[in-house]
C-alpha cells in the first residue's frame, strides 16, 4: 500500500509540474473573460449569443468571474462559447505535493517528539538534545511512509 500511495504522488507531481514550474499568474484586474474578449474585439452581445444569455447576462458573467464568484461550470461554458480551453489546477505553494507531504511530516513529528521529550524530562528521563534531531528526522520519515491522516490535523 505504501508504494501505491508513493507513485500516486509521483503520478501527481508529475501532472502538477506544468503548472508548479510557470511564474505565478496574475488575474487581471477585470478577469479573463473581459480581457479575452475585449482583445479579440469580441463584443458583449456577441459573448451573450453564444452562450444563450443576454448582453447584461454576459456582462454578469464577468463582474462575476472579476468578483471571484463565478462557477466552474460557467467558466467551462464560457471557454467553449469563446473557442477556448479552460485550465484548473491546484498547486502546492511551495515546491511539489512529495515536499508539502515532507514539511507537514517534519512539523508533526517535530511536535509530537518534542511533547514527549518535555514529559520525559519532568520524569527525569529526557534524552539528549542530539538524539531529538535524529529522533524527529526518523519519526518523520515513518509518518511519510504511512502517510497518517494526522498530517491534516
Amino acid at each position: 500500500m505504501r508504494n501505491k500511495r508513493k507513485l500516486l504522488v509521483e503520478q501527481l507531481d508529475n501532472k502538477l509540474q506544468v503548472f508548479t514550474k510557470s511564474t505565478e499568474v496574475v488575474v487581471p484586474e477585470r478577469g479573463w473573460i473581459h480581457t479575452i474578449r475585449t482583445t479579440l474585439n469580441m463584443t458583449l452581445s456577441q459573448l451573450g449569443t453564444k452562450l444563450g444569455v443576454t448582453r447584461q447576462g454576459a456582462k454578469r458573467i464577468e463582474d462575476s468571474e472579476a468578483k471571484g464568484t463565478i462557477t466552474l461550470n460557467s467558466l467551462k461554458d464560457v471557454a467553449k462559447a469563446m473557442d477556448l480551453k479552460l485550465v484548473y489546477a491546484l498547486v502546492p505553494k511551495n515546491g511539489s505535493i512529495d515536499e508539502l507531504i515532507e514539511t507537514k511530516a517534519e512539523k508533526l513529528a517535530q511536535k509530537i517528539v518534542l511533547r514527549t521529550h518535555q514529559n520525559m524530562k519532568l520524569e527525569d528521563q529526557g534524552i539528549r538534545d542530539d538524539q531529538i534531531a535524529g529522533t524527529i528526522k526518523e519519526l518523520a520519515g515513518e509518518i511519510k511512509r504511512e502517510m497518517r491522516k494526522s498530517l491534516w490535523d
